[in-house]
């Protein structure tokens, strides 16, 4: 089975576990929409893509870690959407959850998945607990304060800001995560793979800020420009448009190079590769300013 269609597959049975029984139709509606349509899937795909070239000797633990991770995700989309952080009106080309559900509701789903994605790790754990505690813990750790996305959103209150950090917690720590987990869903030691985590999530996070600064809504499925609207720090105010390309491919090549020695070196290294041509927008690299730059 491809990797997507273990990820779909393990969704679509923890959000249709969330709604079942007795529950409000209209939450229970928005767990769905929040989830769908699943966009790249990035942190799962390298999530199983670790724990494959690992051996993936417990794969349904693999794509419960994969949807955990996933749904941690989405809860903070659906939250950043929200009016009291980047007043959002689309997301993956459709309405921001809380402008088709409401913002209560808004809440409440965010919250649903969050404790969602916990609860998988749990329940898939039986046969493997050491490894689901864990799992628990990684996730934890990557969410909320002082190293997750929890603590990303709380930079953005502080007047003095670090570059690095910022972009560590805010988007790095989910990569982390990823890496982290597929190498423990795997029975590998999750420490040697948090360097290449860090490096994907900063990665990650300039080609976001060069796609904010360079491409439209429509291009992006969401409002563009918000970086400069919000006065959020970010590298192409930092570096230039050049100046972030280069950035970018520094850290790719680092990225590539500390993958630990496994079975699926090679292929993880295509992977990476792969996903970073995807990244960067169009013809950024023949650009050298921005409007307004």
């Amino acid at each position: 089975m491809r990797i997507s269609e273990r990820i779909d597959a393990t969704m679509a049975k923890a959000i249709q576990a969330g709604q079942g029984g007795i529950a409000p139709a209209k939450l229970a509606a928005a767990l769905e929409y929040a989830v769908t349509p699943g966009g790249a899937r990035i942190r799962p795909t390298i999530l199983t893509s670790v724990a494959m070239a690992c051996g993936d000797d417990r794969p349904e633990l693999t794509n419960a870690a994969a949807v955990a991770l996933e749904v941690i995700h989405c809860a903070s989309l659906v939250h950043d959407d929200l009016p009291c952080f980047d007043d959002a009106d689309m997301r993956r080309g459709k309405l921001a959850l809380h402008r088709a559900y409401s913002e209560p509701l808004a809440v409440l789903a965010g919250d649903s998945l969050i404790i969602m994605g916990f609860q998988l790790l749990a329940r898939a754990g039986g046969d493997a607990p050491e490894r689901a505690l864990k799992l628990i813990d990684i996730l934890g750790t990557r969410t909320g304060m002082p190293f997750g996305i929890c603590a990303g959103q709380g930079w953005e209150s502080e007047t003095a800001i670090d570059l690095s950090a910022y972009h560590q917690a805010k988007t790095g720590a989910l990569f982390i995560a990823a890496t982290q987990m597929g190498a423990v869903a795997a029975g590998q030691e999750a420490q040697p793979w948090e360097e290449l985590g860090a490096r994907i999530g900063e990665a990650f996070q300039v080609a976001d800020d060069l796609r904010d600064a360079l491409c439209d809504q429509e291009t992006l499925g969401k409002p563009a420009g918000q970086d400069d609207l919000h006065g959020r720090p970010n590298a192409v105010a930092a570096y230039g448009v050049q100046g972030a390309i280069g950035r970018f491919d520094d850290i790719l090549g680092g990225a590539i190079s500390s993958i630990p020695a496994c079975p699926g070196e090679a292929a993880l290294a295509q992977l990476v590769r792969a996903y970073a041509d995807k990244l960067v927008p169009a013809g950024a690299r023949s650009r050298s300013t921005v409007p307004g730059e």
